[in-house]
């Protein structure tokens, strides 16, 4: 029994190794590369959802690169969303709230004037002014934690205004579960 049972695995590896063709990048690809494996093998449904979970985890990677890209900036000594940067917290929220397994790490980021601890304070506060905007479009605060760097994660290390605006800023990190 034992031997059949190796036998019928080994089968099978072999069978699932000759019908495995090279991954297309597309969703029309996708399809094609599925249509053909279909005429091959017996377990289309197998290749659909395996191809379809390429062509998904892509798709998903793309979206979170995408708005892992994007920034909350703040004036000086501020800790108020701008109502210009609504559009940003729009699509954050409307994305996690599309995928329920998607956690987000708001970092709140200060320029270097002021001291250490009130950089830290004021990172803290707009972190959470980012959380509570995303509360308020419908979002779990469970699904959002919020982080200080203070001033230790500069954008841009030069010391005039223009690197300043880039350092007052509240960024995302998207995590995703299984």
């Amino acid at each position: 029994m034992k031997t059949s049972l190796a036998a019928l695995t080994l089968a099978s590896l072999i069978l699932s190794a000759c019908a495995t063709a090279p991954k297309e990048t597309t969703a029309q690809g996708s399809s094609q590369q599925m249509s053909a494996k279909q005429g091959q093998s017996g377990s289309a449904a197998e290749t659909s959802s395996a191809s379809t979970a390429d062509v998904v985890s892509s798709e998903l990677a793309e979206q979170v690169q995408a708005l892992q890209n994007k920034s909350i900036y703040f004036d000086f000594d501020e800790f108020v969303v701008k109502p210009e940067y609504q559009g940003i917290i729009d699509q954050q929220a409307e994305f996690m709230k599309a995928h329920t397994n998607v956690v987000v790490v708001l970092e709140g980021n200060a320029d270097e004037r002021g001291s250490g601890e009130y950089n830290l304070s004021l990172g803290s506060k707009r972190a959470y002014a980012v959380r509570k905007s995303l509360e308020l479009m419908g979002v779990s605060g469970r699904r959002i934690e919020t982080v200080s760097l203070g001033e230790e994660k500069p954008r841009l290390t030069c010391h005039d205004e223009s690197c300043w605006k880039e350092n007052r800023r509240t960024d995302f990190i998207i995590r995703t579960g299984p």
